[in-house]
């Protein structure tokens, strides 16, 4: 085994060693289950002569399981076969699953292999399988094997997924939760998962796209069964610190985090160019800075420069009244980061979370909004997630009309953009908008770093371009006196909006504001800018820490203010395939001053943003108590007329 960066190399004949081990369990074995129930599926026959086959003798004595149901004969490879409705012969797709399934059991069993010489388990299994294992060794004996156990199930599943993955089509199955999860010892743990995949195979599989997507779907169900599992045993520390590379198929394992193959997502959206994005210009400046921005990220060490120095937006909230370009911006963002990824030849990965990903069956919503998040934090690929309507998306904690489904998405989203365990390497950023973002849980809103204010077209400049860009070219009309697009000129247009910030822009902030200054004079001081932050707070017990962090976050991206030159992305060897060093140097020199200025402006932007979802959040209570209250009177009134 040799050390390649940070990662070990799992050397190819460790690999196929295991080769005939894994073909014999794809051959055939007998298993009783011992959690699971038999799935009832008469259509799906075993093939004949199945109870004739050979029995595997467990490889670790003294661990004999009690069996109290019947032993049902387990074949995989003809299971796979009978999958294409009664074709002879085993077909290219039968055989990649075959040739995938045999793989990643080689690669669970080697990396077992790897953690039972690193712990000392491979010792302890030959004393007991000579008599000799020490009595006050039994539960440390006992406690690795269950370990080992889940170690080869975890990178069995994994690795299923990941070699299947280019044989993926938009075929989808719901095989539910995995249930046969034994953890006596290796060997019976991945006997009992085959067992049971034996079983989904045979009840879902009856054309060969839904062979490919029952398995695919039992491995994801399987990681995240065994995940939940994990968390909590002992003896895995050995594995979890350790990160191992099998380089034939470019797939490595990294503790309980599922590998993911490098690919593309499709994207069928109607791209937009920036001068398509009418108004909003701090939004679309921004958005178009964060696209290059995310580009800086070093596959090698996996880390963006930007995430480094600081100024890297990983989550944003965009909010603004309907009609205002939302999709529009993000039309714009999408479509620039697929253009530079193409350029470089990035993979790219772009999804949506969308208010069909809320399910009634209970952790559900909360496995699809982690799947979404897996998907496009994964550190092989350049993503872009957006969660589009995000206060119908996620439930408001307290809210009675929220659902159990949205709760669980708000739960998840919270814990991934700013958990314990939020890891921000910059390849990737998440937008979450909305038209009422006061309905949106104050929490996980806070969780958004950066605020584009999708306020739409504002001037009268604004609304000319607009109309002359909706009216298309199949018309004589004059423009008249107007310079199209003039006032859209990027620079020129957001320079003047963050100016504008100097004030505050809401009512209740401009009377803190107002009153700091008088108290204490200009804004010039950390003491000064601080007691400013105390008079918000006064004013917004909701304006806390995470608050000032977003804020100074957004700061540091103003020192960034500056845009990676066109072309350092349109000639990928001037910046985009330089080392990583020599790309945060490249950055670091571009790196601007911070001002009073600039904070004063941010926190201006940001407080406004809060005071202005308080204020809407306040007057929809009201107008709802107001009708309620008109309501009453008016049944009161009907009442009394009954009854007269």
């Amino acid at each position: 085994m040799s050390q390649t960066a940070d990662q070990m190399e799992l050397r190819e004949e460790d690999v196929v060693k295991h080769y005939d081990a894994a073909l014999g369990m794809l051959d055939g074995f007998d298993h009783a289950p011992r959690i699971a129930d038999a799935k009832d599926n008469p259509a799906a026959e075993k093939s004949a002569g199945i109870g004739t086959r050979r029995r595997f003798r467990n490889t670790t004595p003294g661990l004999v399981t009690q069996r109290t149901t019947r032993t049902e004969g387990v074949q995989i490879i003809a299971r796979v076969e009978s999958a294409d409705a009664g074709d002879g012969l085993t077909s290219p797709v039968q055989a990649s699953v075959l040739q995938g399934l045999r793989r990643a059991l080689a690669i669970s069993l080697a990396v077992g292999e790897q953690y039972s010489d690193r712990t000392g388990l491979a010792d302890l299994k030959r004393a007991n399988l000579e008599g000799n294992l020490p009595s006050g060794k039994r539960d440390a004996f006992s406690e690795m094997l269950s370990a080992e156990a889940l170690i080869l199930l975890y990178v069995f599943g994994s690795a299923t997924a990941f070699l299947l993955s280019s044989h993926a089509s938009e075929e989808t199955v719901e095989v539910g939760e995995v249930e046969e999860v034994l953890t006596d010892n290796g060997q019976l743990a991945l006997h009992g998962a085959l067992w049971e995949l034996d079983q989904d195979i045979g009840l879902f599989a009856a054309s060969e796209s839904k062979l490919v997507a029952t398995v695919s779907a039992f491995s994801e169900s399987l990681m995240a069964k065994v995940a939940a599992r994990a968390s909590s045993a002992p003896r895995l520390e050995p594995f979890v610190a350790a990160s191992w590379r099998v380089e034939a198929d470019g797939f490595t394992v990294d503790g309980f985090t599922p590998a993911r193959a490098a690919k593309s997502s499709k994207l069928t959206m109607t791209f937009k160019k920036p001068n398509e994005v009418v108004g909003n210009h701090i939004a679309k400046y921004q958005a178009m800075k964060l696209s290059k921005m995310i580009m800086a990220y070093d596959f090698t060490r996996k880390l963006n420069p930007f995430a480094e120095l600081g100024g890297f937006i990983f989550t944003f909230m965009g909010d603004g009244k309907p009609g205002t370009g939302k999709t529009t911006l993000i039309q714009m963002m999408a479509g620039l980061v697929n253009e530079y990824c193409q350029v470089a030849g990035y993979p790219f990965r772009y999804q949506n979370l969308s208010t069909d990903n809320i399910d009634s069956y209970q952790g559900k919503s909360g496995q699809n909004a982690k799947a979404f998040i897996n998907n496009i934090i994964d550190p092989s690929v350049i993503g872009f997630g957006t969660i589009d309507d995000i206060d119908q998306l996620a439930g408001k904690r307290g809210d009675r009309q929220s659902s159990a489904g949205q709760l669980e998405i708000t739960a998840v989203l919270m814990e991934s953009f700013a958990g314990a365990n939020t890891v921000v390497r910059g390849n990737c950023t998440f937008g979450m908008f909305s038209n009422y973002p006061e309905n949106v849980d104050d929490a996980l809103r806070q969780r958004a770093g950066a605020r584009f204010l999708v306020d739409g077209p504002i001037t009268r400049d604004d609304y000319i371009d607009i109309l002359y860009l909706l009216m298309g070219k199949n018309h004589d009309i004059p423009v008249g006196d107007h310079e199209v697009f003039s006032a859209q000129e990027i620079k020129k247009a957001v320079t003047a909006s963050f100016e504008s910030h100097a004030r505050p822009h809401e009512e209740g902030l401009e009377r803190v504001f107002d009153r700091v200054n008088k108290d204490i004079g200009k804004l010039d001081t950390i003491a000064k800018l601080g007691t400013y932050l105390k008079g918000i707070q006064e004013a917004d017990d909701r304006f806390t820490g995470r608050a000032i962090k977003n804020i100074t976050d957004a700061v540091k991206v103003r020192a960034m203010d500056f845009e990676l030159p066109d072309e350092w992305i349109e000639e990928p060897d001037l910046f985009l395939f330089k080392d990583y060093d020599t790309k945060k140097a490249m950055i670091d020199d571009m790196r601007q001053p911070i001002t009073v200025e600039m904070v004063i402006q941010e926190i201006n932007r940001y407080a406004d943003s809060e005071f202005r979802y308080a204020d809407k959040s306040d007057e929809v209570a009201i107008e709802g108590i107001i009708r309620d209250f008109g309501r009453s009177e008016e049944a009161k009134r009907r009442y009394l007329e009954s009854k007269g």
